[in-house]
């Protein structure tokens, strides 16, 4: 077993400018209007290739209290073999592990997929969100930041 080397709320605490600025980029795919429930999607899937528990467990949360349905959630590991996603999710998903797996490019069937459901501008938002997210994995994983615990009621209501 791991253990956590520092803590998200040490990092907040130490470099207050840092967390702002990983924390405002992030936020700018929504704003652009890019929907939330395909956003935690790509941020879940992203966290779960860097190996980030503290992101993982961060992005399942978040995403359950937006509504992302659950078996989307189970699902998004194996997203090309689940017909559940829709074209757009898939292309966002693709781009995503694209981008974060860097070394291995960017392929011509990925970029044109992706272009075909999204716009120049919501994709260049989509790019900043997989940015940010890659960013948060970098310090999650590299901290071994301690994953948040599910609420008390939420673990009564699992059961």
């Amino acid at each position: 077993m791991s253990h956590a080397r520092s803590e998200y709320e040490d990092f907040k605490a130490m470099a207050p400018d840092v967390y702002e600025l990983v924390l405002t980029l992030g936020q700018l795919a929504t704003k652009a209007g890019l929907d939330k429930q395909l956003l935690e999607l790509i941020k879940l899937r992203a966290s779960q290739i860097n190996g980030c528990a503290f992101c993982v467990q961060h992005h399942v949360l978040l995403s359950e209290r937006i509504g992302v349905p659950v078996d989307k959630l189970n699902l998004v590991a194996v997203w090309r073999e689940a017909p559940i996603f829709s074209a757009r999710e898939r292309a966002a998903l693709a781009w995503t592990e694209a981008l974060t797996h860097l070394p291995d490019g960017v392929s011509d069937e990925v970029y044109a997929e992706v272009s075909r459901e999204f716009s120049e501008k919501e994709l260049t938002y989509l790019t900043s969100a997989v940015a940010s997210i890659n960013v948060w994995n970098r310090f999650g994983a590299a901290f071994r930041w301690t994953p948040a615990k599910r609420p008390a009621a939420a673990n009564a209501a699992a059961s």
